[in-house]
């Protein structure tokens, strides 16, 4: 099992270096699209489409760091009452959390992934820019997918005696 959870790493490290090089070119066009706009609205030439665009590169960055926000344990934790418990019964509070967890958002995944091929069947634009909805959707979906391995990696840490988790 140790084997299959080294080569499920492996799979993380490169897809979160690949997701936060994404993240943050979505999050720089972010601000320089908020700073244009600022700037170019006091002349009276707001940018249009500024709203939907940022949203949508909103939704790209939230959902392309999570995993990696994850690996670094910088998720809020609230463990005001688990810090009493002793460890085993931590270690089962947090194996049910990363089931859950992972469950979660391969469900999340999977939903966010149809409703992205609904809206490339149907064709859904944006109203201002008329850009194609899908593909941001299918990121988010994607998004969704590598934070349900991430946590399912951390399940199997847990399960193999690993490592302790933290939260």
């Amino acid at each position: 099992m140790t084997d299959l959870i080294g080569y499920l790493e492996k799979i993380s490290r490169i897809l979160n270096i690949f997701l936060v090089a994404i993240s943050g070119f979505f999050l720089v066009a972010m601000m320089a699209l908020a700073c244009a706009n600022v700037a170019l609205r006091s002349f009276g030439f707001p940018i249009k489409g500024t709203f939907e665009l940022m949203g949508l590169f909103g939704a790209v960055v939230a959902a392309f760091a999570l995993a990696k926000t994850q690996i670094n344990r910088q998720h809020i934790a609230v463990d005001v009452l688990t810090n009493i418990f002793p460890a085993r019964v931590k270690r089962v509070l947090n194996t049910i959390n990363y089931l859950i967890g992972t469950l979660f958002f391969v469900l999340a995944a999977w939903q966010t992934g149809r409703l992205g091929t609904n809206l490339w069947n149907v064709h859904e634009l944006s109203e201002t820019l008329r850009i194609m909805y899908f593909p941001f959707v299918y990121a988010v979906s994607f998004g969704c997918l590598v934070i349900a391995l991430i946590l399912m990696i951390e399940l199997l840490k847990i399960l193999n005696g690993e490592e302790e988790s933290v939260s």
